[in-house]
Order: C-alpha cells, then sequence, then structure tokens
C-alpha cells in the first residue's frame, strides 16, 4: 500500500481533477460541433434548394412574360392590332413588339407613354422598340428575368445570393437579411431582400428601383419609384426546371397588381466571357438609345 503525504494527496487531486476537466472540455466540444453541423446541414438539405453550381446555368424559356394561375391580373400584353410574333412575317419584314396601350390597368400617364412609344416605332422614327438589354443597360426589376438566348448563374452565401447574368455579366445581390434599408438609394436592380421557404423557393422582395430606362417588360411599360416586385422562384422536383411567380405593384401606374411568370431550364453550361458595349453603335440610324460610355478613361 502506498503512502502519500498531505501535499502529494493534493498534487495528485489536482492533476486527477485536470485531466477530468479536460475530457469532460473534449466532450463538450465534440457535442457542440456535432450539434451545430447538424444545425448547418440540415437548411442545405431540407431547407435552401440548391439554385447554385460552377457546372450548370438556367436559360430562360422566352422573352415573353407568361400567363399566372387562372383568377390572376396578368401581364400586358401586345396591341390587338399589331400582334407579334416573335419571328419574320415575310422577307425582310420583323414583327414589332408593340403594347397594349389601351389595357384599363394602366393609369392614364403610362397608357399616353407607352401609346407615345408605340407610334415612334410605327412611324419609323425610331427604328426597334426599345429592350434594355439590347444597348447594354441592366434590365432592371423584373425586366432582367426575360433575358433570352444567354443563360444567369447563382452564388448563394449565408448572407447573400448572387444572381449573374453572362449577357455582359450583369450582377444583381439578393440579401438574406431581414428587413430594408430605411433609406433606398434607387438603383437599376433597387435594394432586394430574400429568404428561403418548404426547401424549393427563394422569395425575393425588391424597393428602390430606378425609373430611368427601366420598363417591367418587352412591350416597354413603365413604372414610378413606388414599384414593388416579389418573386418566388421555385425549383422543380427534379432540380431540372426553375419557375418564377412575380407580383409587380405600383400604385402610380397600375391600377391593381399584376402577376407573371417566367420559366428557366438547367443547362449544363459553364459561364462563358461576353462583352456589350464594344461596337455596339447606331450605324443605321434607327434612333436607339444610347449605351453607356464613360466621359473619361479608366486609366
Amino acid at each position: 500500500m502506498l503512502k502519500f503525504t498531505a501535499n502529494g494527496n493534493r498534487i495528485a487531486f489536482k492533476r486527477l481533477s485536470l485531466v477530468a476537466f479536460a475530457a469532460a472540455l473534449c466532450v463538450g466540444i465534440l457535442a457542440w460541433a456535432m450539434n451545430t453541423l447538424a444545425s448547418t446541414q440540415a437548411p442545405v438539405k431540407d431547407g435552401i434548394p440548391n439554385l447554385a453550381s460552377s457546372s450548370f446555368a438556367w436559360l430562360a424559356a422566352g422573352a415573353e412574360w407568361l400567363d399566372p394561375p387562372s383568377g390572376l391580373r396578368g401581364p400586358i400584353r401586345n396591341d390587338p392590332d399589331h400582334p407579334f410574333h416573335g419571328n419574320l412575317d415575310g422577307p425582310g419584314q420583323v414583327t414589332l413588339r408593340i403594347g397594349n396601350s389601351k389595357d384599363p390597368v394602366l393609369k392614364p400617364w403610362a397608357a399616353k407613354q407607352m401609346q407615345e412609344s408605340n407610334e415612334e416605332v410605327l412611324s419609323g422614327k425610331r427604328g426597334l422598340p426599345f429592350v434594355a438589354q439590347s444597348t447594354c443597360h441592366p434590365g432592371g426589376v423584373p425586366g432582367q428575368l426575360l433575358t433570352p438566348a444567354e443563360p444567369f448563374y447563382f452564388i448563394q452565401t449565408p448572407k447573400t445570393v448572387w444572381m449573374i447574368w453572362q449577357r455582359d455579366h450583369m450582377v444583381r445581390r439578393i440579401y438574406l437579411t431581414a428587413k430594408h434599408s430605411n433609406n433606398v438609394k434607387p438603383s437599376w436592380f433597387g435594394e432586394s431582400i430574400g429568404r428561403y421557404e418548404n426547401g424549393d423557393t427563394l422569395v425575393i422582395d425588391t424597393i428602390g428601383l430606378s425609373t430611368k430606362n427601366s420598363y417591367i417588360d418587352n412591350y416597354r411599360t413603365p413604372h414610378t419609384a413606388k414599384l414593388h416586385v416579389v418573386e418566388r422562384l421555385k425549383l422543380s422536383a427534379d432540380g431540372r426546371m426553375l419557375e418564377a411567380m412575380v407580383t409587380v405593384e405600383d400604385p402610380d401606374t397600375f391600377n391593381e397588381p399584376l402577376h407573371m411568370m417566367q420559366r428557366w431550364r438547367k443547362v449544363d453550361n459553364p459561364l462563358l466571357e461576353t462583352v456589350c458595349a464594344e461596337d455596339n453603335f447606331d450605324y443605321f440610324n434607327q434612333n436607339l438609345f444610347p449605351i453607356p460610355e464613360a466621359d473619361k478613361p479608366d486609366f
């Protein structure tokens, strides 16, 4: 039987306590890490749709808003007297997009502006209807969702979602915060606040949209600074399709909210480098809107 002095007993006890404490601390840290990992993994699997990848992109079904479910007020359509078919009516004849300025949903000032724009196109004063992206301007919200022919990509992080269009690498940011800023400065894409729902949907609420060269659609439907857009981007069950239900409210432009849809299909396209503002001038005197140009060189 070993004997220990009183001082030795205290030293042994302290060493034993230190070992026990260290072991307990390790167990506690491991448990905390497992719980944290589980809590961080669960939203990725169950609460956040997989929209982002470096190996795939989303390509729009077309450049026109689709009709919403029955019972909801849909988008502005073409003038019945000037139907748009999206192709050539005959040799050298291009079908133009002429919006229905007589739609009763429009406030008088908006109807008047659309009609004046239509007359410019029909009279030949303006060669082609203005589409923001055609002259290197951002398409705005929700107009940018109608970008055809070239895909767009998502980057998802815990605090921000980026939407990046291959077309001139336009970038839109959606902030995953609780509310809008107190003072929102108008901009091309406004201030977008997002959240995830049901594991398959990204909901985006946008205000603060600039009115400069900004339209709701490709019929040049205008809006005011009061424009409020809510988008619900839902991933299909197989992950191959993405659908957006868009609600547009602007009490100074529309007599009731507009409801519109857009769809994209998943494509295996790497992001290509494209530049819009090179050699995009009005060579044929079509009275196009000017492209953005810097007042001075960058260096």
